[in-house]
């Protein structure tokens, strides 16, 4: 059993399993923070954008050299955790030869194919005046500026895919629900569960009948919107696959929240405005659930709050109607009925408003001092661009950082000078180390597998070795483009023989050298592994085999059996050896 991983990233992981004769993906994470090292992308012309330096190439024909550390059409199955860990998805099925399944649950579907239709969107209603990859040559990127000349394997770098791609690639996605077993080929059995992260995020069990790996990605122990995770089905692993922590260790998210509400009310009273670069689904609905609570004993009822994404009316619905996903206390209240989150009553009071882009209804309608909740959280590309241009230059507002994915010190570069105020308020829910050490502790793991990051203190902080991962065995680090064999161990397999399969004897004692097999009802034995070899071909055929059992030593009568065989069949032409299947060469 081999794990090998396809990203740097731990937090968008996209690692691969080879378990028991079949292909396993676990997530496909988009690393978008390249995007930090082009300019932005604005809706409306920008002279001052317009002006920054910028370097520019004729389009070459260079053949870019393609490093791969496995053919991902060999990919049997692609298991998703949470809609985050989805946006890689299309470049993985489309344009690879790609012929698997791919498994997630119904919101982690329908949330991640909003967040791929916002970055398509985002990404295409922006005219592009030029084009180039001759760039990511190595010989013309050592010309160019820093940190594109110090950029780590440009050559793999990509255009954003269409939604041509993202409707083909969701059409392989096979719908799953908690705790639901699914059998794969006949070998291996995946079941979701909850992982308390987000709506419909997953932590994945894959098993067989003698072994279990547990897969736990974006994980939370925090009381929020989802349903809670589920942690006693992650005991008796032999190998525990850890990855997907937060980010901001140190960061408690209460008082990020306290922190965020706090700023914001201190803009809006001294008549600013109040910038939320964000995504379109997550870390939102709680943001819009503390508001709620907040605005009227804050006196702020009077504020405008907008939500600007080309899907924040499909967003803010599909949070409502996914009621069976939810925490208990979001559950009751569908029964009631009541909706589960409170910007329900927020739109239906006009206090909450949603708009697919600053055109048409926003322009009109838009009014100062007001709360904008819109993205892309990297300031790159998205609505988020134009309200930079529009409010920076005035120190009464304020744009506020809660998504944890980007450095905001970078996205802020291309916008200096910034008269405006900058708080930064990262808010990750995910598993933090003292957290995943107390888990680990209760469900026992045999062996965990994390990212290399979390065996060591971070680099700015590297007296503190309680931001790392101290395990008893330690946990065994992986890094990227590394191959990582799994220890196991157990060594035995189950396995059944069907009549249809083949000819196979009854007791597999009495099979004899040179005599024809005859077929018999089937049988099930349980064989070491290492006695196995060319299973795996044969089980993907539909082919089960098995090994004779010990017996004792051959008797005279035995001897005299072959002796006789031997001499009865000793001119048999060469076609009726054909007809013979012999034992000691297949087990079929």
């Amino acid at each position: 059993m081999k794990l090998y991983c396809l990203s740097g990233h731990p937090t968008l992981p996209c690692n691969v399993l080879k378990f028991k004769s079949t292909t396993i993906m676990l997530d496909c994470g988009l690393d978008t923070t390249s995007v930090l090292q082009f300019l932005p992308l604005p809706l409306v012309h920008s002279p001052r954008l317009s002006k920054l330096p910028g370097w520019v190439s004729k389009d070459g024909t260079i053949n870019l050299e393609k490093k791969e550390l496995l053919d991902l059409s060999t990919i049997d199955v692609i298991l998703i955790s949470n809609y985050h860990c989805m946006m890689a998805l299309p470049y993985i099925t489309e344009h690879t030869g790609f012929t698997g399944t791919v498994y997630a649950t119904e919101p982690t579907l329908q949330i991640g194919r909003l967040l791929m239709e916002e970055l398509v969107n985002f990404m295409e209603r922006v005219p592009k005046a030029q084009s180039a990859t001759c760039w990511k040559y190595k010989e013309i990127q050592r010309l160019l500026p820093g940190p594109l000349k110090d950029a780590v394997e440009v050559s793999t770098w990509k255009r954003c895919y269409s939604m041509q791609d993202v409707n083909s690639a969701l059409s392989k996605v096979q719908l799953v629900g908690y705790s639901q077993k699914v059998e794969l080929f006949g070998a291996v059995q995946v079941t979701p569960l909850s992982s308390g992260y987000s709506l419909g995020s997953s932590n994945w069990i894959i098993q067989s009948h003698y072994e279990k790996v547990s897969y736990v990605s974006g994980s939370s122990l925090l009381t929020t919107h989802p349903q809670p995770m589920d942690q006693s089905s992650l005991k008796n692993s032999d190998v525990l696959i850890l990855t997907g922590l937060t980010q901001m260790p140190t960061a408690n998210p209460d008082g990020m929240l306290g922190d965020f509400c706090s700023n914001l009310a201190m803009t809006i009273r001294a008549g600013g405005n109040v910038l939320v670069p964000c995504y379109s689904s997550g870390v939102i609905y709680d943001l819009l659930e503390c508001l709620y609570q907040f605005i009227e004993n804050a006196n702020l009822g009077s504020t405008p709050f907008y939500f600007i994404s080309p899907v924040a009316n499909s967003s803010l619905e599909f949070s409502q109607i996914f009621a069976e996903w939810l925490c208990h206390n979001k559950q009751s209240k569908v029964y009631l009925p009541e909706p589960p989150f409170p910007h329900a009553e927020l739109i239906q009071t006009n206090k909450l408003k949603h708009y697919p882009s600053i055109h048409g209804d926003f322009s009109s309608e838009f009014r100062q001092p007001c709360v904008v909740f819109t993205g892309h959280p990297s300031l790159r590309f998205g609505d988020v661009v134009h309200f930079m241009e529009l409010w920076g230059k005035s120190s009464l507002n304020t744009i506020i950082f809660t998504e944890p994915d980007f450095s905001y010190l970078d996205a802020l570069a291309p916008y200096q000078p910034l008269a405006m105020k900058c708080v930064y308020c990262p808010i990750d829910t995910r598993l933090n180390f003292h957290q995943v050490s107390k888990l680990l502790k209760e469900v026992q793991p045999l062996h965990v597998v994390c990212p290399e990051q979390y065996t060591q203190p971070p680099p700015a902080q590297s007296h503190r070795s309680d931001l790392m991962l101290e395990l008893q065995p330690p946990p065994m680090p992986y890094r990227r483009c590394s191959v990582l064999g799994l220890p196991f161990r157990r060594r035995w397999e189950r396995i059944q023989l069907l009549p249809d399969v083949g000819p196979v004897a009854t007791h597999l004692s009495d099979l004899q050298w040179g005599k024809k097999i005859f077929t018999q009802p089937p049988i099930v034995q349980v064989l070491p592994l290492k006695k196995m070899r060319g299973l795996n071909t044969l089980r993907r055929q539909g082919l089960k085999s098995c090994s004779a059992r010990r017996v004792t030593l051959r008797k005279p009568v035995h001897v005299q059996a072959r002796l006789k065989f031997a001499r009865e069949h000793l001119d048999d032409p060469e076609e009726d050896w054909e007809n013979v299947i012999w034992s000691d060469e297949t087990k079929i």
